[in-house]
């Protein structure tokens, strides 16, 4: 594209926010809730991304820019009075370093990010694109090496939205000071010009902005004269939609289909039984609700009913509702016609960006409009049990359906992109076997009643807050983070994992000695940046057997879990450390290991924001399956 004149070589992506609330618009967009996947995605994604020039090492070569957003505390869009652009997000310490911030580090310090986006809102108080402490911290502590932009008119918001500032020329030099290198809008150019001339933007603050501007241009070769000279410059139109990128679509598309209930093994489907099919939904032929927000043109698609109709001849559609806010029932009937006639019924309803999107958050988490009430007049008419399939970016509550026997499975896509469809009739028609995982707690509607705007992560009983995520939330569950079925079944078995660690007494340890923190019990704490450098000789791996004892081939996400003791105030019910997808056969073993970071994984942080290494007994957690490690702080 940018050979053809068609785009530039900064991209800003990726969004690594956490998915704090289910209503969020935006959050499609992300990996999820979990701080520590949002890190490997990062790092993942900018480190594919950013690629090399293929010049000396030394040259520190971009192929592309990547921009880690939305920097930070970015979770609201629009909800009920809040707006993103006045929004203060009010966050603790301890929620800070141990929630929203590691994507952001982890970007920056492992994927080497070139970019780092300013948001809107402010966060305690200040806005983001004005937070010195935090900008420069990126840079002093984090060996940022990039520029950093503003989100679009974030630097107008700071005087006009936030009234942060009495004029507009202090709002320029507050970002620019603060470390912003680059204003998206017209802010800047309207009014940097008079910030200067009375002195409140300094010669050296505009040195420092281009300095970080041009690096970044020249390490893209922006300056090496023509590009289709370069190492990139014969891909042109006839390198989009190859059939590797198209395979490729079409394989994250099957990783990420989850199934959420499967009543006696009623899918997979047999084309020989499956004699006709009534596919109902007004989701079910439109292939742009699909794609979901800030995507491309995708390569040759075809609708969830044209792939279906490619496994059954005789496969039928009816919208049910005339779009996805469903406010009629006025189609009702000729979906219940549809699903009377024909053998077996699939009803794909949910969520689009009518519901959600950027500067849009919902209010519910039931399906919008009618569509339960379709859901349930079909699962009625129905000769035999029906197959639910849920589009959209958030979790919903589909209590009803997870409770109704008419109601065989449940299968959630997402916004499954160009291949969609073709991955859906295969995990329906069993050629393929689902394998993916929820990203995110599905909450129930009660927890609508919990504000959007309280930024808090960590329950509190006394004020009736049911905390928020997998780590912290008390609620009820429609489905819990990591629920994902599959066709098969498989047994874990830990082959090895120690069980104690412990600090040798040296003399470093002589040094943080005394700095140990005890409590009653005699539990122990240390601060990590007292032992960063013994940190590497404390890692060890995880030995794990995954036995496929089912009949069906498929793949499978091996999840690891750790719980701290409870020493430190907030610390989370258990957490993420590590995941691995295997590819197993039946009745078939596969061992993989995944690698233990004490100083990490084994770590809380405390109210003031410091990370420790908590002493005690902490429990790895595999399915059903729990291994003690005792760490002794000498």
């Amino acid at each position: 594209m940018y050979n053809v004149g068609q785009s530039g070589l900064t991209f800003w992506a990726p969004n690594i926010n956490i998915f704090r609330d289910p209503r969020w618009g935006r959050g499609q967009e992300t990996p999820g809730e979990d701080p520590m996947v949002a890190s490997a995605f990062a790092v993942e994604f900018v480190t594919g991304f950013q690629g090399s020039r293929g010049g000396r090492e030394e040259d520190d070569g971009l192929m592309l820019s990547a921009c880690c957003k939305h920097f930070t505390a970015y979770d609201l869009e629009k909800w009920r009075n809040f707006s993103r652009y006045s929004f203060d997000a009010v966050v603790t310490q301890q929620d800070l370093q141990d929630t929203f911030q590691p994507p952001f580090r982890s970007c920056i310090q492992q994927g080497k990010a070139s970019c780092l986006m300013c948001a809107y809102n402010e966060v305690n108080g200040v806005p983001a694109c004005a937070m010195q402490d935090l900008l420069q911290k990126t840079r002093v502590d984090w060996g940022f090496k990039g520029y950093i932009t503003s989100d679009c008119d974030a630097v107008a918001t700071i005087f006009e939205y936030q009234h942060f500032v009495k004029t507009r020329e202090d709002a320029v030099a507050d970002a620019l000071k603060s470390g912003m290198d680059i204003n998206c809008g017209s802010f800047l150019v309207r009014n940097t010009e008079s910030a200067v001339k009375q002195g409140k933007v300094g010669e050296e603050d505009i040195d420092r902005a281009l300095l970080n501007l041009f690096s970044v241009q020249l390490r893209l070769g922006i300056f090496d004269g023509d590009p289709r000279k370069g190492q990139f410059g014969k891909l042109g139109p006839k390198d989009v939609c190859k059939s590797e990128h198209r395979k490729l679509a079409l394989e994250a598309a099957r990783q990420g289909i989850v199934l959420l209930k499967n009543e006696d093994n009623f899918l997979p489907f047999r084309e020989d039984v499956v004699s006709s099919l009534a596919v109902v939904g007004p989701h079910a032929r439109n292939i742009s609700n699909m794609l979901g927000s800030y995507t491309g043109i995708p390569c040759s698609p075809k609708s969830l009913f044209e792939e279906l109709q490619a496994y059954v001849q005789m496969t039928s559609h009816a919208a049910g509702c005339q779009d996805i806010p469903c406010n009629a029932s006025d189609a009702f009937h000729e979906a219940i016609l549809a699903a009377k006639n024909a053998n077996y019924v699939i009803v794909v309803v949910g969520l689009d960006l009518t519901q959600e999107t950027e500067d849009l958050d919902r209010v519910s988490l039931l399906l919008p409009g009618k569509q339960m009430d379709l859901v349930s007049s079909i699962a009625a008419a129905s000769k035999n049990p029906i197959v639910l399939v849920l589009t959209g970016g958030g979790p919903l509550d589909v209590s009803f359906a997870q409770n109704d026997p008419r109601i065989a499975s449940i299968l959630w896509i997402g916004y499954p992109g160009e291949a969609g469809g073709k991955a859906l009739a295969e995990i329906i028609f069993g050629d393929v076997n689902p394998g993916g995982r929820l990203p995110v707690t599905w909450y129930t509607e009660s927890f609508t009643k919990v504000p959007m705007n309280n930024m808090n992560m960590r329950a509190d009983p006394s004020h009736g807050y049911p905390g928020r995520t997998y780590r912290f939330y008390t609620g009820d569950r429609v489905y819990g983070y990591g629920h994902g079925l599959s066709y098969t079944n498989f047994h874990y078995k830990f082959l090895s994992a120690p069980p104690k660690l412990t600090l040798l007494k040296s003399s470093r340890a002589n040094i943080y000695r005394n700095r140990v923190l005890r409590d009653a019990e005699g539990l122990a704490s240390l601060d990590i940046a007292e032992i960063e450098e013994s940190c590497d000789s404390l890692k060890f791996r995880v030995q794990i057997s995954v036995t496929n004892v089912g009949d069906m081939k498929g793949s499978h996400v091996v999840i690891l879990f750790s719980r701290a003791p409870r020493l430190i105030q907030g610390t989370p019910q258990k957490q993420l450390i590590g995941f691995d997808r295997v590819h197993t056969f039946p009745n078939t073993s596969i061992e993989t290991s995944i690698l233990v970071d004490p100083c990490d994984h084994f770590s809380v942080v405390n109210e003031s924001g410091k990370r420790m290494l908590v002493g005690g007994g902490h429990v790895l957690m595999l399915g059903d399956l729990e291994h003690i490690v005792s760490v002794e702080l000498n």
